[in-house]
């Protein structure tokens, strides 16, 4: 063998250590009364400290898993106010990179399950605390890969020798991908100090850096944003595909009437405050991150809005938000018109017993 073939199969041959992050969220209802689950002592709960680059819109209960659990891999349990529940498992790992892509999707396989078992106890305990608790309405995972940095390898020479195995492993296949593929996936990746390499995609991120903490709140954030968008969007389809198919509640007689139909809810009033409720949550959920002056952190950020789709899902919604909203002021106008008649009728039928009253008297 060569000495060039000899070093090539010692790279290959190389071992990595470092950790393998995985974070599950599922949305498991509409509300979560988080100071009563508090209160309750259901869960044993851990104070919380808000992530340095996030402003403190909903700040979730940190929770322990309820006793008996059959895994010591989940580092967290994040309860949220808009009833999303987050995970995280760190599995630490020392192999080639090689068999590490050959590993990887039998153990996402077991931690999907894992995960699922893991969010049933704490569904059962926090049910009682949840506004319209639905096991489970949407579930969204993604997955780190923390390199620890070696000082034979910086990041051009990781992508030489190992880009392949790094682009499939973040694909979850265990065959090479293509040239066009890779180089794609490389070409966006990013870093702050000299050795370190960051490269994102849509299920996975590879993380070759040693003092990775404060980046891994941008992936379990980015995760359950986008959870909270699918999970709105899947609502505003089931709202649109009831008013296409005619299966919308009737308008109560009493919504027509004048004064008292104010006081009535609606089909009308319900589209108004599911427009509402989506609103607030997606704005608070745009502008949690305050990354001013960091500009690592700002393009890690926007790497993860692309690669998730992010922006494409607020697009989508905001579509069919309008569309709510011309539907409001059709089933709106329908109702003024109506009010507007009966109030026309009963003054007609005032000014006919007035003429009958003074013709008789």
């Amino acid at each position: 063998m060569s000495k060039q073939a000899d070093e090539y199969m010692q790279q290959k041959l190389h071992v990595f250590s470092g950790n393998i992050f995985i974070y599950h969220a599922f949305d498991i209802g509409e509300d979560a009364d988080i100071e009563k689950i508090q209160h309750s002592g259901v869960l044993k709960t851990y104070p919380q400290i808000p992530p340095k680059y996030f402003k403190n819109y909903h700040t979730p209960l940190s929770v322990e898993l309820p006793h008996p659990h059959t895994t010591s891999r989940c580092t967290s349990v994040k309860i949220h106010s808009f009833a999303t529940v987050s995970l995280t498992y760190k599995i630490p790992f020392e192999s080639t990179l090689r068999k590490l892509r050959e590993d990887l999707p039998a153990l996402d396989d077991k931690f999907q399950e894992q995960s699922m078992n893991d969010i049933i106890s704490v569904f059962e305990k926090i049910k009682p605390y949840l506004a319209r608790p639905k096991f489970f309405n949407t579930h969204a995972t993604y997955l780190v890969i923390q390199v620890d940095t070696d000082p034979n390898f910086g990041p051009a020479e990781l992508k030489d020798s190992y880009g392949s195995d790094i682009a499939s492993t973040l694909r979850f296949e265990t065959e090479t991908l293509s040239e066009y593929q890779k180089d794609e996936m490389l070409e966006s990746s990013i870093g702050y100090f000299k050795g370190d390499l960051t490269v994102v995609d849509s299920d996975a991120a590879f993380l070759y850096d040693t003092d990775y903490e404060d980046t891994l709140s941008f992936f379990e954030f980015a995760n359950i944003e986008q959870l909270e968008l699918r999970f709105f969007d899947r609502l505003l389809d089931q709202q649109l595909n009831a008013i296409y198919e005619g299966k919308t509640r009737k308008i109560p007689i009493r919504s027509f009437l004048p004064f008292i139909g104010t006081l009535s809810t609606g089909p009308v009033d319900e589209l108004g405050k599911l427009k509402v409720d989506i609103s607030v949550i997606t704005e608070r959920l745009e502008n949690s991150i305050k990354t001013i002056n960091e500009p690592y952190f700002i393009e890690l950020y926007d790497l993860l809005v692309d690669k998730l789709s992010i922006d494409d899902w607020r697009e989508m919604i905001e579509k069919k938000l309008t569309i709510i909203h011309d539907v409001r002021s059709v089933f709106q106008h329908k109702i003024d018109a109506v009010r507007e008649d009966m109030l026309t009728v009963a003054i007609i039928i005032l000014i006919i017993v007035e003429l009958i009253v003074a013709v008789v008297l």
